[in-house]
């Protein structure tokens, strides 16, 4: 029998309503001079993201904290073969939207999303009550193989729609955190590092085929090699946090929103973000984020359910690993991904699956 709790976890839910003010503040700040001159409004990327994100989001993450854990876990696979359906979408001439290259949104007339962000969440459903149904399968020495090969072919199955988008960005965090799941159901450790192995040789060959892969990868180590190209964005992120100092700038008075910095409202917010608050801003959501990972991982360990304990660390390292890529990136300590940051980049399907997931976890709390 499940134990139900009269409460939620309050801190944990704190931290995400302050990291979505934080959020609305940095984007008002960024976009009011962008949105002015496009829109003739300084308001109009807020209340978009109001509208199509916050939102519906919270009216989602209401009923992801209602709904009963047990209709979640049956329905995972139809919602997987769902988002399936949609990524397929994005390469339809009539509903597939490609920008740059990149053939990764669905636009069915009033609305229009990016189904990877989704398909991150319904992945980690998916994988979740596969592996909840298959504990004692793998700790049965026989079925070792058959395990193994059957997480496989699910990851294959996403990484050729990924793939084909592209999308190298969501491929490699979907991976990551299934490759975490795994690890935690007990698996053998060998799974593990055959996995890893796996995942290394096959981003190696994904680079190889595509030289603007490869071309990133040499900017990182050396953004003066192309510093007005693919260098460009992180030496402009780079200086607008410099510029930020310890204190910052203040809200509204950062430089580099003003054209210099590709990107401002999205992948690259944490650096205005940290030009305006400074060090102590920027630790301090660094912090927030830190401790929605403790949370987070403390509501997937009291969790009697194996279904809802993997749902809640999948959801947990998606989100976090998220945060720690885009600001890593930010800082030039990993390569620029386009993964944006959690709660607080703009874009309302992000934004949306993002408070789904906050909606399970809190419903997972509840329960534990």
């Amino acid at each position: 029998m499940v134990k139900v709790s009269s409460q939620s976890d309050y801190i944990f839910l704190f931290v995400v309503v302050v990291l979505i003010i934080l959020g609305g503040l940095i984007l008002i700040s960024v976009s009011s001079s962008i949105s002015q001159e496009k829109f003739g409004s300084s308001f109009y990327y807020l209340n978009h993201q109001i509208l199509y994100g916050f939102l519906p989001g919270l009216i989602l993450a209401f009923f992801a904290f209602k709904i009963k854990l047990v209709i979640l876990k049956k329905w995972a696979p139809i919602l997987l073969l769902i988002n399936l359906a949609f990524l397929g979408m994005v390469f339809l001439p009539m509903v597939g939207v490609s920008f740059k290259g990149a053939a990764r949104w669905v636009d069915l007339g009033p609305i229009s999303f990016q189904p990877s962000e989704f398909f991150k969440l319904s992945f980690i459903l998916y994988l979740s009550s596969w592996l909840a149904s298959r504990t004692k399968k793998i700790k049965t020495k026989t079925e070792f193989w058959q395990t193994l090969f059957a997480f496989l072919v699910v990851i294959g199955i996403a990484a050729i729609f990924l793939i084909f988008q592209p999308d190298i960005s969501t491929l490699l965090v979907i991976i990551l955190v299934a490759t975490l799941m795994y690890f935690l159901a007990r698996t053998p450790f060998w799974h593990s590092i055959l996995i890893t192995l796996i995942i290394i040789f096959g981003f190696l060959f994904l680079i190889k085929i595509a030289p603007y892969r490869f071309n990133r990868i040499l900017v990182f180590l050396n953004p003066e090699l192309d510093p007005m190209g693919i260098g460009y964005q992180i030496k402009q992120a780079l200086i607008a946090i410099g510029s930020g100092g310890i204190f910052g700038s203040g809200l509204g008075l950062s430089l580099q929103k003003f054209g210099f910095l590709p990107h401002s409202i999205s992948d690259s917010i944490f650096a205005i973000f940290a030009e305006e608050t400074g060090f102590i801003g920027s630790f301090i959501l660094v912090l927030l984020y830190l401790i929605f990972f403790w949370r987070g991982l403390k509501i997937g360990k009291q969790s009697p359910e194996k279904f809802s304990k993997f749902c809640a660390f999948g959801i947990t390292f998606w989100i976090t690993l998220q945060a720690f890529v885009n600001i890593g990136s930010m800082i030039g300590i990993l390569p620029l991904t386009g993964i944006p940051l959690p709660f607080i980049s703009y874009g309302g399907s992000a934004l949306i699956s993002e408070l789904i997931g906050v909606g399970i976890l809190l419903n997972i709390s509840k329960r534990g």
